[in-house]
Order: C-alpha cells, then sequence, then structure tokens
C-alpha cells in the first residue's frame, strides 16, 4: 500500500519537478555566464528568478485572493445576524452563511488557494536541492549541475545545507538562522499589514477575526519550528515570496482599499491633498462655500394660493373674451349703457 503511495506520489511530482528544475536551469545559464556557473550567487539569482516567475504566475489568484477577503470583510455584518438568528442551531446557521456566499459571490477558500498552490512548488524545489546535497538528479538538471549546486556556496555557506545538517559550520548555522528569522518576520508582517490596514472594525470581531488572528500568530511559528530544516536555498525562496506577498499587498491595499478600513481613509486624505496642491475643489464642498460651512438646500417655491371670494365677487368676474376683437381689454366687454351712448352724445 505505501508503495503505491509513494508511487503515486512521484507521478504527481515528476512533472514539478521538470518544471522547477527547467525555469532554475534557466536563469542559471544567464547568471552562471556573469558569475561563474559554480558561484553561489549564480544558483541563489537563478531561485530568486524561479520564485518571481511562479509569483507573477498566481497574480489571477492572488486579485481573487484580495477579492474574497475584502468579500468577507464586508459580509461580517450580515454573518453576525446570522449568528444571532441561527445560534443555536448549527446545521442551519452553516447552510445559511454558505448560501450568503453563494449569493455574493464570495468564496471563503480563495484566500488560501496562493499558499496552497506554492506548496507543491516549494516542496519540488526542496527535493531539487535536497537531492543536489546528495548527488542526485531531479528534472532537468544535468550531473554537472547538481554538482555545482551541491558545492555552491554564499558567505562562506552551502546553500544545500539546513541548520540541522550544518555538521558544525558556524556560517551555515548563522545565515540558516538570520533566514529563518527573515521568513518568519516576513509573514507576521504581511498578515498583519492585512488586518491593521485593510480591515474594517465590524470584521475585527467574530469568527472570521478569530481566523485571521490565528493565522497572524500560527503561521510564523509553524514556519519558524519547520525553517530550521529547510536547506538554505529554500530559505531564500520562501523569504523571496514573502517579500513579493508584502510588497503586492501593500500596492493594492494603497490604491484600492476596502471600505470604512484605515486604508481608506488614508486613501481619502492623500486624493484630498493632492486636490488641494493642485488647486481643485473638493467634489464634495461647493464651489460658494469653504470647507467650514454649512451647506443648506434652498427649498423650492411655494405655491401661492388663491384668495376667499364672497359669491357675490364671483358673479362680478367677467369671463374670458371670446368676441371679434382679441385685444379688447377685459374691462370693455363690461361697459354699461352710458358708455355705449356715448359716440352719440358727441355726434350730436
Amino acid at each position: 500500500m505505501f508503495s503505491s503511495l509513494g508511487q503515486l506520489g512521484s507521478f504527481i511530482m515528476a512533472p514539478l519537478y521538470w518544471i522547477t528544475s527547467l525555469i532554475m536551469s534557466g536563469f542559471h545559464s544567464v547568471f552562471g555566464s556573469l558569475l561563474g556557473p559554480e558561484s553561489g550567487w549564480a544558483w541563489v539569482l537563478s531561485i530568486i528568478g524561479l520564485t518571481l516567475v511562479i509569483r507573477a504566475a498566481l497574480i489571477p489568484l492572488f486579485v481573487k485572493q484580495i477579492k474574497s477577503s475584502r468579500n468577507m470583510q464586508l459580509l461580517q455584518p450580515k454573518v453576525k445576524e446570522l449568528q444571532k438568528k441561527y445560534g443555536h442551531d448549527r446545521e442551519r446557521l452553516a447552510q445559511e452563511t454558505m448560501a450568503l456566499y453563494k449569493e455574493t459571490g464570495t468564496n471563503p477558500f480563495a484566500s488560501c488557494l496562493p499558499i496552497l498552490l506554492q506548496m507543491p512548488i516549494f516542496l519540488a524545489l526542496f527535493r531539487l536541492i535536497d537531492n543536489a546535497s546528495k548527488g542526485t538528479a531531479k528534472g532537468v538538471l544535468t550531473v554537472e549541475q547538481v554538482n555545482q549546486l551541491e558545492n555552491a556556496k554564499i558567505f562562506g555557506a552551502r546553500i544545500a545545507d539546513s541548520f540541522t545538517k550544518a555538521n558544525g559550520e558556524i556560517n551555515v548555522q548563522i545565515l540558516a538562522a538570520v533566514l529563518v528569522v527573515a521568513m518568519t518576520a516576513t509573514t507576521f508582517l504581511t498578515q498583519r499589514q492585512l488586518m491593521s490596514k485593510n480591515m474594517p472594525a465590524d470584521a475585527m470581531t467574530g469568527q472570521y477575526a478569530q481566523q485571521q488572528k490565528m493565522l497572524l500568530y500560527v503561521l510564523p511559528v509553524v514556519f519558524a519550528v519547520g525553517g530550521i530544516a529547510f536547506p538554505i536555498g529554500v530559505l531564500f525562496y520562501w523569504t523571496t515570496s514573502n517579500l513579493w506577498t508584502m510588497c503586492q499587498q501593500f500596492y493594492v491595499i494603497r490604491n484600492n482599499p476596502a471600505p470604512g478600513t484605515p486604508a481608506a481613509r488614508a486613501k481619502q486624505e492623500r486624493d484630498a491633498a493632492k486636490r488641494a496642491k493642485k488647486g481643485l475643489p473638493d467634489p464634495a464642498t461647493p464651489l460658494d462655500t469653504t470647507p467650514g460651512d454649512t451647506v443648506q438646500t434652498p427649498e423650492p417655491p411655494k405655491r401661492q394660493q388663491p384668495k376667499k371670494q364672497t359669491r357675490s365677487q364671483r358673479k362680478k368676474q367677467v369671463p374670458p373674451t371670446t368676441g371679434k376683437n382679441p385685444s379688447a381689454k377685459p374691462s370693455d366687454a363690461g361697459t354699461t349703457g352710458e358708455d355705449d351712448e356715448e359716440p352719440g352724445r358727441n355726434s350730436a
């Protein structure tokens, strides 16, 4: 049974060995021609190049991760309402919560996709370097490249060695310890950056917030404990990946923050400062007011009500003229007989 599982694992990992070794070998051909094929820096830069290629390929998934995290944050008030309503029935609560996620197009597992998809690449690189330290080639690496990778040194330490396999070499232990601390610190700072800058106040409480806080402290501990067994080359890979994540996340949070977060308020202040520097008015403030004035909306003009009249006054009113002379005044239509006789008097 175990042999069958081992064969299945080898079958799954074989393509990853080829992809990882092909990318790293391509970068090494470039850096090796500049720094020397046996240079440790040439191999470290090749590993960093591999990291950048993998992270660039994961950008679409990172965008989905950001959108999913933002939707999860904005949905926390509704999730809390469901918890109050169905807190006594866990099965109904789970059904209603998943229905809410489906209705809003939110995938609660999307935030884990980038790190989950990186793990096979991470394992493939780990096995490539670990096997190189034993003189075994995998993927497209040649025997000559394996020997170069096995003996490549940086700061006096072989990049194929780890803290637990330093064999008493102080240079390996110091460099491995520094990289483990760097990997742990960047993991912690990346998660803390997301929680402190791009999470609204409503999302800082509840189950989702507890999960984020758990990841904030558990992940660095896991990497710190496991990092002492990672080869130095793998530590370079993971630290570079964390720095990429931190910079990428900083850019997204700064330019497209979630509504109601400290990052959103900071962006509004920066935009207001830019408009003030250019002499442009604040779109929320009318042109004829100052920022401190209270804007009052003018009331619409009131309709004038007709004056009350008695029945006798209404009878005396003359209807509009419909005769042959449209220019005649209303008062002419109401003239008495004395006025009609006036021309006769004048003629007399």
